[in-house]
């Protein structure tokens, strides 16, 4: 009997084995049929996943809510073993989404009209600019005369490539063009009613945010071991720690910018200012570079308007983001993630050549992650070899080591 125990155990192993190396040979030289499962799955899961994401960005404001308005329900609810007040909950969820509702009606009702009126001014003045800017090409060219035959031969070039790929790739695929059209409406459609739903899911989660997480911490429990559970949970709490206070401090940062630079604009009579005021805040979501891609292009448009004013402009966001950097910026988001400089570049600039602008941003929390659970092991390994974790006893060689030191992690947060 034990033999045969044996038996089956070694063939499950041989049949999983085989199976996995036939999923990975699949997954990078064949039809990629796990990978289409997978991109189905997440499709099919798409309202509950974004409702997940609006829960996750709204239960500080629950949070809030309660503790302020509703301290001792709360309190009592706790004493009687339940997970929330239902009242206060209710009520909480209630005050969030009015807010909300308030702030989409103000973006709606004011922003929205501005912002479409500043595009159709942009428009109509299109041949102003390019009067402006062949003006200007001319008499760049009007003192260099060899740039200006260097360019019209490499216009004509271009201009013979455009001709060539209107006639023999545009034209043919004119019918999928419009296709494309179609479908990015239905997209427009679709993604419309996944955030109903989402909204949707999202308030259900809310409201039953602690059983649902007892249901979780109930299945990690039941599938890991204690010490793996306790280890868990710690890292689970430093990635919450690191998302949390980056993703909702970040957006919250540049909607404060946005706004200053709305109010900004007007004072000092920009032209386009609600056009300039969503490219700079919503350009300021990404780290480090999110303020130069977001000058850049409207000091330009300004340019077009006055010369003198693009000045000014660049002097105020200039300042601007001196504010942000050395006050709203540190005051709101603090020291979440732990990454130096370098470490913030390097993980926009991976982030964004994987998955552009989205990488741009969640790359940044994404490797502040990692960063903490290489220092981790790194800081673990060092305590059992007897050598010291400060960075600065490495300044002038290798330390002599010491007595080995307990494994105790001692950057990670509390046991939960």
């Amino acid at each position: 009997m034990r033999k045969a125990s044996i038996y089956v155990k070694a063939g499950v192993t041989v049949f999983l084995a085989t199976a996995a190396i036939l999923l990975f040979y699949d997954t990078l030289f064949g039809s990629r049929w796990l990978l289409g499962i997978a991109n189905q799955l997440l499709e099919a899961l798409q309202p509950v996943l974004l409702g997940a994401m609006i829960a996750y960005l709204l239960a500080p404001a629950i949070d809030f809510f309660e503790q302020h308005l509703f301290p001792k329900q709360v309190l009592k609810a706790r004493e009687d073993g339940l997970p929330c007040a239902a009242g206060p909950r209710a009520v909480s969820l209630l005050l969030t989404w009015i807010i909300i509702g308030i702030a989409v009606y103000l973006l709606m009702s004011f922003l929205l009209p501005e912002l479409y009126r500043s595009v159709l001014q942009l428009v109509g003045n299109v041949e102003n600019y390019y009067s402006i800017i062949v003006g200007w090409v001319e008499e760049l060219f009007h003192l260099n005369p060899e740039m200006e035959t260097w360019v019209g031969g490499l216009m004509q070039d271009y201009y013979n490539d455009l001709l060539s790929w209107v006639t023999n790739t545009l034209m043919p695929k004119a019918q999928q063009i419009v296709g494309v059209v179609s479908g990015g409406v239905l997209t427009a459609v679709s993604f419309a009613m996944d955030l109903l739903v989402g909204v949707i899911v999202s308030v259900y989660l809310l409201a039953t945010k602690e059983r649902t997480a007892a249901h979780g911490r109930k299945m990690v429990c039941g599938i890991l071991s204690p010490r793996k559970t306790l280890w868990f949970f710690r890292g689970l709490r430093r990635v919450d720690e690191v998302f949390s206070g980056f993703v909702r401090g970040k957006l919250l940062d540049s909607l404060i910018i946005g706004i200053i630079c709305f109010i900004g604009c007007r004072i000092l009579q920009f032209p386009y200012t609600p056009l300039i005021s969503v490219i700079v805040g919503v350009t300021n979501v990404i780290p480090f570079f999110g303020p130069f891609l977001g000058a850049i292009p409207s000091i330009f448009l300004i340019l077009l308007v006055s010369p003198v004013q693009a000045l000014y402009f660049a002097i105020f966001v200039l300042a601007l983001q001196q504010v942000d950097g050395n006050i709203i910026g540190p005051a709101i988001l603090g020291d979440k993630t732990g990454l130096s400089s370098m470490w913030v570049i390097t993980a926009i600039l991976v982030g964004g050549s994987f998955f552009g602008v989205i990488g741009m941003f969640f790359g940044v929390p994404v490797f502040a992650c990692m960063y903490s659970l290489v220092n981790f092991l790194v800081r673990q390994r060092l305590k059992k070899r007897g050598y010291p974790v400060d960075t600065q006893s490495y300044q002038d060689g290798v330390p002599p080591r010491t007595k080995a030191s307990p494994d105790v992690p001692d950057f990670m947060p509390e046991d939960p």
